[in-house]
């Protein structure tokens, strides 16, 4: 293979092989890929924004930390019979929601574990309440896994949990639980929830009913650079079959495994081995192979200011959340803060100039 040919061919947005994905990252230099991640960034974004980068304000909240899929990354799951087990109650989301609105947020990130009993109807009559109660309040809540778990136990597809949440008050479906998305992974790192096929049917039924998505990838455990690549040529795919009339996947997240007190540490050895090198590789990686997905975003919580800064220029073009509450990445090592003012100059010290938007990747101001 021809490292110009490559590049030329990626220039015209062109979907990359697999293999042409892994040589790039086997041989291309760092400096190459960051300046191609960073001119493809500027293709997908307006003449206007094309030194913007967005960023937005909302709050974690897990719902429950019962959980039967017990991945073996998460230190945050109980065992649905450990007396550890909660589920967030309306109180404990009114006081949560002031919180947020004191920071001049409006959005809710709503995730949680598998929990064995809270099905359908729950879940319909969570958002319904919430919406009632705070209708301006924008609901980014559960994903793929559970959307998946919550079928089953209604013993119902996916359209009819969709169609159903959504018109309680879901806004916008996450893309978490995607890991990697190949079932030799997913078997060892997350055999207790959806199949690769699987994760990816969920979003096809979001993306018909036209509802706001976003997809994920946490690399740097057990996977292989092929299954890394080959996660995006699935989301790609994905992508390209959604509706005209829908925006599909708004955003791309990625992020490095952080391993500290996990099963997949403690028990098995594996440790994050992504440095900033590597990280800034998959960014522009992450640009080039997935051309159709406009906004790929920064995981400063997991990598720290410096590298996120530095994913701005390798084709990111957005810092993410002020994350207020994160438990699940947080108790395994990501220990990064920003609040509204440091995001803000952070992303202007970059080079850039920051706006808030919403989950919608609309630009606020």
């Amino acid at each position: 293979m021809n490292l110009t040919k490559i590049y030329q061919k990626s220039e015209q947005q062109e979907f990359l092989t697999v293999e042409e994905g892994v040589f790039l990252f086997k041989n291309a230099p760092t400096a190459e890929l960051m300046y191609l991640g960073n001119e493809l960034r500027k293709k997908n974004q307006k003449p206007e924004n094309q030194n913007v980068v967005g960023w937005i304000i909302d709050r974690n909240v897990n719902i429950t930390n019962s959980c039967v899929a017990q991945c073996q990354f998460c230190n945050f799951y109980r065992n649905p019979k450990s007396p550890e087990v909660y589920v967030t109650s309306i109180e404990q989301y009114r006081e949560k929601i002031k919180v947020l609105r004191d920071f001049g947020g409006n959005q809710l990130l709503l995730q949680g574990g598998l929990h064995p009993k809270l099905g359908l109807e729950w879940y319909s009559e969570l958002f319904s309440t919430l919406k009632n109660e705070f209708p301006d309040i924008k609901l980014h809540a559960l994903g793929p896994a559970e959307i998946h778990h919550i079928a089953r136990l209604a013993k119902t597809d996916y359209r009819t949990v969709l169609q159903k949440l959504n018109e309680s008050g879901l806004d916008s479906l996450p893309g978490a639980g995607a890991e990697i998305l190949d079932d030799r992974v997913r078997k060892i790192v997350s055999k207790g929830k959806c199949t690769a096929e699987q994760w990816l049917g969920v979003m096809r039924e979001a993306h018909k009913l036209k509802l706001t998505t976003s997809a994920t990838m946490m690399f740097g455990h057990i996977e292989t650079i092929e299954e890394r690549i080959n996660h995006f040529v699935k989301l790609r795919t994905v992508q390209a079959e959604k509706p005209a009339d829908s925006e599909g996947f708004t955003t791309f997240i990625p992020w490095p495994f952080q391993d500290y007190g996990t099963e997949l540490n403690t028990q098995y050895g594996v440790k994050n081995t992504v440095g900033a090198d590597e990280y800034l590789r998959m960014i522009a990686l992450s640009r080039i192979m997935m051309p159709n997905i406009k906004n790929l975003q920064a995981s400063w919580l997991t990598v720290g200011k410096t590298v996120g800064q530095l994913s701005l220029h390798a084709g990111a073009n957005d810092f993410g959340s002020i994350m207020i509450e994160e438990n699940v990445v947080s108790v395994a090592g990501a220990d990064h803060t920003f609040d509204a003012a440091q995001i803000q100059a952070a992303i202007a010290e970059a080079g850039f100039k920051p706006i808030r938007r919403n989950q919608k990747y609309e630009y606020l101001a």
